[in-house]
């Protein structure tokens, strides 16, 4: 970021500071792990010196229609999704992978003895041979019907994790960090994390306000990149417990890593920037 725009979101934030602290409403997780993303804001506006409160709320519709209404309708301040064109032009983006681009970096949920189907899958073409599950307006979904993996796309996300229990498709690729949580969640299921198999794309999870909310907004973006500048957001992000509990929970030095492309990134996705995104490499050298 050059220094005239730092500059302006500086003198933005000494007039925020000025002023009544941000109210800053947001879902409340439905399982307590999953509390990244609002650690994440709260480090952010700290390290962008703005006084705020936060206000959780509660919500039993999350979809992508539902959390669009309620940021520009104000019922919550933020929101967290992976990035795509149809979100870019109904809200503002903050441009920085929240996860620095893990959302990406897939492992699958698959049934309770069934890992020797995938123990000798090494390649897209073989992959293909099995039947996915992804939510059927997820920006996944896009990218790995574009690979040409095979896809059964229900509406909901919960419904996902019955239907592989019950053999309606093969394996559910989910981000690094979220099976640990979602089968915790779900013990009377008979799902396991597949031990073989990484799939990576470029996919960002980006937070996001409505475009009115610009003091907000500006906030986050002027405390990431403080933080990315000093070095702060990447010490933060591999010592935070989730981070950590990836980290030693989920083998990363054995599996077969299988790339596919993303065609799907929106303008603006900061690809171009190296710093702000996680190499397997680092994320294999870290300590467990």
């Amino acid at each position: 970021m050059n220094t005239s725009i730092m500059a302006a979101l500086g003198a933005l934030l000494l007039s925020l500071s000025a002023n009544a602290s941000l109210a800053v409403r947001y879902y409340q997780p439905l399982n307590p792990k999953d509390h990244y993303p609002i650690d994440l804001v709260e480090f952010l506006l700290q390290k962008a010196a703005v006084d705020y409160q936060l206000f959780p709320i509660q919500a039993s519709d999350s979809t992508e229609m539902r959390q669009i209404a309620d940021l520009n309708a104000g019922h919550i301040s933020f929101a967290t999704l992976a990035t795509n064109k149809r979100l870019n032009q109904a809200l503002h983006p903050i441009q920085y992978p929240i996860f620095r681009g893990l959302l990406g970096y897939r492992v699958f949920i698959i049934r309770k003895g069934e890992q020797a189907r995938f123990d000798q899958v090494s390649s897209l073409q073989q992959l293909s041979q099995f039947v996915a599950g992804q939510g059927r307006f997820w920006a996944d979904t896009q990218v790995l019907k574009s690979a040409g993996l095979p896809l059964e796309t229900p509406v909901k996300y919960e419904g996902l994790f019955h239907m592989l229990d019950g053999g309606r498709f093969d394996y559910f690729p989910r981000a690094i960090h979220e099976p640990i949580s979602e089968l915790s969640a779900r013990p009377q299921l008979n799902l396991a994390i597949e031990n073989n198999i990484l799939l990576i794309y470029p996919q960002p999870m980006m937070f996001y306000t409505s475009k009115a909310n610009k003091a907000l907004s500006q906030a986050i973006e002027h405390g990431f990149e403080a933080a990315i500048q000093d070095g702060s957001f990447a010490q933060w992000f591999v010592d935070h417990p989730m981070i950590q509990e990836v980290l030693s929970k989920i083998d990363l030095e054995q599996r077969t890593v299988i790339r596919i492309d993303n065609p799907h990134l929106p303008a603006g996705t900061p690809v171009q920037r190296s710093e702000l995104w996680l190499d397997i490499a680092q994320l294999r050298n870290q300590p467990s």
